[in-house]
């Protein structure tokens, strides 16, 4: 990724339905969104200047809206088209888009009623979430403090900015200790997800998921479920014990952001990167290219 802070860049961000200068794309610092954690958005990622499930996530967008009391005034198609247009007029090859929705400044108070509501789509250049390497070797999960909420307490479907402190605390502390992303559990304590990507064990050929009860059902974990099943490999969606890492011949985890991205340590338990895990990082590469 760029080294360039991201709000000093040259381009243009789409804006509440029209095209600006990208250092103009601005919020007020009174923004109900900013104040209260209300803002929802999507990541989405672009192959040879393609947007990979771009409907998708327009859909995913409005959804995570929706839980949280507030309408997108853009329907679906509009939102995807925006998508295409962004990457289009960025001229960008391999990279991310971000499309994000928040409530204005009409008024500060706990209710968010009555605000208005903002969208913007953005897109840059970004070949990959790890450094160099790490889709092939593999990265390090240090077991996170922190834990996924339970869905009677956190509106747990929606890709909400305010759920995704608990990923940043997270990994923040991993990273601070030498690892590359945490492992978080779930309130009662079973496998959940990283902090930006869903989970998978690889136990004696077959592969395990956790129950997607307390954080997203990702777009990409859905696509390589269904990949798995092209490819014959048996998937058992459960609840998962910690314990349980012990049987695992391979970890992985998948995210637009991570697509198939190899797990070869969890605190100090390793695991190879191994022919399962391959196999289905191969399947997901030629899927997301197979329109180029």
């Amino acid at each position: 990724m760029s080294a360039a802070p991201f709000d000093d860049r040259d381009g243009t961000v789409w804006l509440d339905g029209a095209f600006v200068p990208w250092r103009e794309a601005r919020l007020h610092v009174l923004s109900h969104g900013l104040h209260y954690g209300g803002a929802v958005f999507e990541g989405v990622r672009v192959y040879g200047g393609r947007p990979f499930k771009s409907r998708e996530h327009a859909e995913r967008l409005r959804a995570s809206a929706r839980e949280l009391n507030y309408t997108i005034p853009y329907a679906v198609a509009e939102l995807d088209a925006v998508t295409r247009e962004v990457v289009a007029r960025a001229g960008i090859s391999d990279g991310y888009v971000r499309p994000v929705a928040w409530r204005g400044a009409e008024q500060i108070s706990v209710s968010g009623t009555g605000n208005s509501v903002h969208v913007a789509v953005a897109a840059w250049e970004w070949p990959h979430v790890f450094a160099d390497g790490a889709q092939r070797h593999g990265i390090r999960l240090r077991t996170s403090r922190w834990r996924r909420p339970s869905p009677d307490t956190a509106p747990v479907r929606a890709k909400a900015a305010s759920l995704y402190a608990i990923g940043t605390l997270a990994r923040d502390e991993a990273e601070a200790a030498g690892f590359d992303d945490a492992l978080l559990l779930d309130h009662r304590g079973r496998l959940a997800e990283a902090t930006g990507a869903n989970l998978f064990l690889v136990i004696d050929g077959e592969l395990h998921t956790p129950v997607p009860e307390s954080f997203l059902d990702g777009i990409t974990r859905q696509t390589v479920i269904a990949l798995a099943a092209e490819l014959g490999l048996t998937v058992r969606t459960r609840d998962i014990d910690p314990a349980e890492l012990t049987l695992a011949d391979e970890v992985f985890l998948t995210g637009t952001a991570y697509e198939v991205q190899p797990v070869r340590a969890v605190d100090a338990r390793a695991f190879a990167v191994g022919k399962t895990t391959l196999r289905l990082a191969e399947a997901y590469g030629e899927l997301v290219r197979q329109s180029e």
